[in-house]
């Protein structure tokens, strides 16, 4: 299948983009917004279809569904972007030359935006928000256990770009296949940047397949370190939150790393997962606590360390210091989201300095890394690359910049 008319046509749109002031890109976010409450039955309908073809033991199932009230979430989120300061047009340097010559460096949209993603319906409206608030057009290509709902999705975006006048070409949605994948990778002087969004196979695949410029949104094995001087209250509560609250995203806690000196607090800090039917795969030490404890444990082996369970799945790590819970987050973290228990704030300190993830927290669920917790309206991936945005990425960090000079007939010696 050749897709490069589609890609013409999205890179055509693109320009016209830069004619539309925010107010009238912020009229069309609001419309969208209100839309999504408006066809909630629509869109439902469409993500059932996905779902009946998807068993519910699947991991990714609570990925793919929508709901009403999650619909409620992506239109306010989107409402959200739209009240937010627009990120073009800043000057983020200025200076005069000795020879008069004046630089403004200015920030500018990327251009062309391709996301690759999977059963994430979401996605589709976040990623419209945020690429059309910041001057982008988007070229779509999810997975096929979602593509019902991403196409009911964009077929509704069109309907209210139609009715503004603004050209449906600024959002394009490819098939659902893996030959649309790859056109989209190879799309040299169409797509601008690629951003992929899914499990590590999907990354490690954009990543080395890909002659367009990638920004890759990593894997999520989260790591939470229970300290010697963490308290056991707010501990549980944080274990319970990061694990628990949606155990398919990316931010999901996948181990907890617990000081010997403190694992007697161990069945104090997992009962609540019990109620969640939480399966533990604990080392040699923590099984032998928790064994008759909690209900639901398995020993871990060499694998349950440095994985993404994405499910209502965890292990367990004794450790006996604070050198030796950083030592294992070196070996198995993904960069993505990591944190530290305790009441001791030279450890927590020290934590935060020597773990190297997008985001380092003290006290806190890691559950918290999400572009709209962070206020930055809503998210088109959470980077854990160095080069480039890092951590949750929103408006800023889908622009670029260019240098405006300008001068009265200066000539270069």
């Amino acid at each position: 299948m050749q897709l490069t008319e589609t890609f013409e046509r999205v890179k055509r749109a693109s320009k016209s983009l830069a004619l539309l002031t925010d107010e009238q890109r912020n009229k069309v976010l609001q419309d969208v917004a209100d839309a999504i409450i408006e066809n909630q039955a629509r869109i439902l309908k469409a993500n059932a279809e996905d779902l009946s073809k998807m068993s519910k033991e699947n991991p990714l199932y609570d990925r793919l569904q929508l709901t009403e009230k999650r619909l409620g979430d992506i239109a306010a989120d989107m409402r959200n972007v739209a009240t937010l300061p627009s990120p073009l047009g800043h000057i983020t340097k200025q200076k005069t030359l000795p020879n008069g010559l004046r630089l403004h460096r200015v920030s500018v949209p990327f251009g062309v935006i391709g996301m690759i993603y999977e059963a994430r319906p979401n996605v589709t409206f976040d990623v419209f928000s945020l690429c059309f608030k910041s001057g982008n057009a988007c070229v779509l290509k999810g997975g096929k256990d979602a593509d019902c709902s991403n196409r009911e999705e964009v077929a509704l975006i069109h309907e209210v770009l139609q009715r503004h006048g603004v050209s449906g070409d600024v959002v394009a949605l490819l098939p659902a296949t893996h030959e649309a994948t790859g056109e989209m990778l190879n799309a040299v002087g169409y797509i601008d940047l690629c951003i992929p969004r899914g499990g590590r196979k999907l990354i490690d695949f954009v990543r080395d397949t890909a002659r367009v410029p990638v920004i890759e949104t990593g894997a999520g094995v989260v790591n939470t370190y229970f300290d010697i001087d963490g308290d056991t209250e707010m501990g549980k509560a944080i274990i319970m939150n990061a694990k628990t609250r949606r155990v398919s995203v990316c931010n999901a806690l996948d181990c907890l790393i617990i000081h010997r000196d403190r694992i007697g607090a161990l069945p104090m800090l997992c009962e609540q997962l019990a109620a969640k039917n939480v399966v533990i795969y604990a080392d040699e030490e923590a099984y032998r606590l928790l064994s008759g404890n909690y209900p639901y444990l398995e020993h871990a082996t060499e694998d349950s360390f440095g994985t993404e369970f994405m499910d209502y799945k965890m292990a367990v790590k004794t450790v006996g210091s604070l050198e030796e819970a950083l030592a294992h987050i070196d070996r198995y973290g993904s960069g993505h989201s990591e944190a530290i228990i305790t009441r001791d704030e030279k450890a927590a300190r020290k934590f935060q300095a020597h773990v190297d993830a997008a985001c380092v927290y003290w006290n806190a669920p890691t559950s918290f890394t999400d572009g709209a917790q962070f206020g930055l309206g809503a998210e088109i991936g959470i980077s854990t690359q160095k080069l480039g945005p890092r951590g949750p990425m929103a408006l800023e960090e889908i622009c670029t910049y260019k240098w405006l000079i300008e001068g009265e007939g200066q000539t270069r010696p």
